[in-house]
């Protein structure tokens, strides 16, 4: 299928050069001869036809790309807050289909219906002033209650407060590579400044050695994150523009240079809960059997794929940008607990090396 695609690509991009290859032909023609190349009804026909051929290629490969590549969307969100972004971003589509469908079959449809004909003659309106309203008025009130609608929804996700009792967790960016930094057992992250960093005493974030709050926070490069539990993040970039995407909790939020930038969500999956989703499974599957296909014929790494919540960047941010990413682990309070009693807090890394 992929071939096929390709190659209607590169028939049509042919297409597009010979049509302007004939344009700039034309343009070079004598006035003399202009006459020979005006359009005449059976070419108007012949192109009114050609609309409603497109007019059904339009439909035609929208249909198969959701036939086909629905299977490769995210699964169902899992975070507290997932589930409305969700049901926006589908209103949101549902709204750009239907009007996509109704436009486009319009215009097709009237380049046919008023194509050039010899004798006669286009009547043309200057203006249409209840035509020029309905077309003004109906996006505007769509657009506005899309517009407010996710004003409120970002409002209730960017609530980032210490009610619920969150925990704090700081997400380091540095290219190419994530670190995480806990609160440790005061729930207070350490004073830090990337003047601070001092390899050689593995103060690798640049943490304030006098701050009292620092001495219990733990660094680690795998996120783990209790379910049912809000973390408050705090994010911080080493060098150049970042972003923190968690594709499965819908979350996402710049990393700059210079200052906090934050994001708050809940959990409400385990990764074992999510690995059993039909969706998920599904995509394993079908994922092994490529890398099984690719590891019979020699190509290394090749191993079989299982399911991890993961960390991304989504910026840009350099030549080894697509290798940036964290692993996220989703489990129960106890698990979580027993995790973090096998961690080293940052005054005992710092002692280690001394």
């Amino acid at each position: 299928m992929t071939t096929l695609l390709t190659l209607a690509v590169l028939i049509l991009v042919a297409i597009a050069i010979w049509q302007m290859t004939k344009m700039f032909e034309f343009s070079q023609l004598a006035t003399s001869n202009n006459n020979a190349q005006v359009a005449n009804d059976t070419d108007n026909k012949y192109n009114g036809y050609l609309m409603f051929g497109f007019l059904i290629f339009i439909y035609g490969i929208t249909i198969f790309s959701f036939w086909k590549y629905s299977k490769v969307l995210l699964p169902e969100s899992a975070s507290e807050h997932g589930a409305e972004y969700d049901y926006l971003m589908f209103v949101s589509f549902v709204i750009i289909f239907i009007v996509q469908t109704l436009t486009q079959a319009l215009l097709h449809y009237f380049s046919f219906k008023y194509r050039g004909e010899e004798g006669k003659k286009a009547l043309f309106f200057a203006d249409n002033d209840k035509l020029e309203a309905i077309w003004t008025i109906i996006p505007v009130i769509v657009l506005a209650g899309l517009i407010l609608w996710g004003l409120y929804t970002w409002t209730n996700i960017m609530d980032i407060n210490d009610e619920d009792d969150p925990m704090v967790i700081e997400l380091y960016a540095q290219q190419f590579n994530w670190t995480a930094r806990y609160a440790g057992e005061d729930n207070v992250l350490g004073g830090a400044n990337v003047r601070m960093i001092d390899i050689d005493r593995a103060n690798v974030l640049g943490l304030d050695e006098s701050d009292v709050n620092g001495a219990d926070d733990v660094i680690v490069k795998e996120l783990h994150l209790p379910v049912g539990r809000k973390v408050n993040f705090e994010m911080r970039s080493q060098d150049v523009l970042h972003s923190a995407y968690m594709p499965h909790f819908r979350a996402q939020m710049n990393c700059v240079p210079g200052m906090i930038t934050k994001f708050s969500f809940t959990p409400t999956k385990t990764t074992a809960e999510m690995r059993q989703n039909p969706d998920v499974v599904d995509k394993v599957k079908r994922t092994n059997a490529i890398r099984a296909k690719k590891a019979a014929d020699g190509v290394e790494n090749m191993d079989p794929w299982e399911f991890d919540y993961i960390l991304l960047c989504n910026k840009i941010c350099g030549t080894s940008h697509y290798n940036m990413q964290m692993k996220i682990i989703v489990e129960t309070q106890e698990e979580y607990d027993a995790w973090m009693k096998s961690q080293q807090k940052f005054s005992q890394t710092v002692a280690a090396v001394q």
